[in-house]
């Protein structure tokens, strides 16, 4: 297995576990995303979606390690990347960086990937814990999630993130097809315009419904 590790530590080798796990989260999202929306057509709803889950607990536990998993792989190899660059001498940066790769969301995205890493723990150690461990047998999620983006600080904080989140995912989205080899002028368009797509839905989707709620505890209708 020396010869795994050793590919998998190379520099193509973390560009490859970047994509592969990128690719994986943002299918998760996808998943994620379309569960958030039934928010928007009222708790009975919701509440039942997410208790339908007890059912099938261990498979969520599963499911959650793995995802576990993904995201540690796609942080590590993200802040080894971002440390090679940092320590890779001028000239030698400058010969190795393409057009594409010195754009502003390239540029950016070592800063946009810690920023969504802070909201996750702020995240789980809100939303995710509340609905694991602070429920105590009641399956009132619905009311959790209006708890919580009642507060203008929080809701404005989960809308920034979902802004950041959507250049991440712009920019990680092409990125990935091009470590895959598929930066053609035939498929680019299609990859760029795919990854465009999944960033707006995801930022302005995801930050609808803190100020869906907001505007709900103030009274809005």
């Amino acid at each position: 297995m020396g010869w795994l590790s050793k590919s998998l530590n190379s520099s193509i080798g973390k560009k490859i576990v970047m994509a592969v796990t990128g690719l994986s989260l943002i299918l998760f999202l996808t998943v994620h995303f379309i569960n958030n929306m039934f928010l928007f057509f009222g708790k009975d709803g919701f509440d039942l979606l997410v208790g339908s889950l007890d059912a099938v607990k261990p498979l969520v536990r599963v499911a959650e390690f793995a995802l576990l998993l993904l995201f540690g792989f796609h942080i590590f190899n993200g802040i080894k990347l971002w440390w090679e660059n940092r320590q890779a001498k001028p000239d030698k940066y400058a010969i190795n960086a393409g057009k594409e790769n010195s754009t502003f969301y390239s540029r950016t995205m070592p800063y946009t990937g810690a920023i969504i890493l802070v909201f996750l723990i702020a995240h789980l150690a809100s939303l995710w814990v509340k609905f694991n461990f602070g429920m105590e047998g009641s399956h009132h999620y619905y009311d959790v999630v209006a708890q919580t983006f009642s507060s203008l600080p929080v809701a404005v904080f989960y809308v920034i993130v979902m802004i950041v989140l959507g250049f991440h995912i712009n920019h990680g989205f092409q990125s990935a097809f091009q470590t895959f080899g598929w930066h053609h002028k035939k498929y680019t368009p299609l990859v760029e315009f795919i990854g465009t797509a999944y960033a707006v839905v995801f930022a302005v989707g995801f930050a609808a419904i803190p100020i869906y709620f907001f505007i709900l505890s103030r009274g809005g209708n």
